[in-house]
């Protein structure tokens, strides 16, 4: 397990749309493991495989001691409706916040790091970090989705 470097915009690999993972096995289970010790260690609730380097659609989510870690790969939105508008981050964008319209449920479908199918309805925050992380492995930054940035001083005062 290792703690990776968080690549940073404009590096390119950001706006690509990452590729097929085809290989289960210990090297995919080694990148999820240093996937979450690198989501931690920059205070993260989700991590996407492009944000490290990776050209692979690997996907993990973790909001709360309730949903546990999720990973996924090979994730693909299967249905979403409702929305929301709340402020949104990204480990790849430091001090960088704005609204952002997402679904406020979705169903995905993907595959374990064992290769094995499953499908995961979300509600509400679970539901837009899920968003956004798959739309990493798309190559779709929050940032083409912001309606409203906020400056520094806004979120320390809890303005927003």
């Amino acid at each position: 397990m290792a703690i990776r470097e968080i690549i940073k915009y404009p590096n390119p690999i950001l706006e690509k749309e990452m590729r097929i993972v085809e290989q289960f096995d210990s090297k995919l289970k080694q990148i999820l493991e240093d996937m979450y010790d690198t989501m931690v260690a920059y205070d993260g609730i989700g991590l996407a495989a492009p944000q490290i380097g990776l050209d692979a659609q690997i996907a993990i989510v973790d909001i709360d001691d309730q949903h546990g870690t999720i990973e996924f790969i090979n994730p693909k939105i299967i249905a979403q409706s409702g929305s929301q508008i709340d402020i949104e981050g990204c480990l790849s964008f430091p001090n960088l916040y704005g609204d952002v319209r997402r679904a406020t449920y979705v169903k995905i479908q993907a595959q374990n790091r064992l290769g094995k199918p499953f499908i995961l309805e979300a509600r509400g925050l679970l539901a837009r970090v899920c968003l956004h992380e798959i739309d990493h492995l798309h190559g779709i930054l929050f940032t083409s989705k912001v309606v409203k940035y906020y400056q520094p001083e806004e979120l320390k005062d809890g303005k927003h």
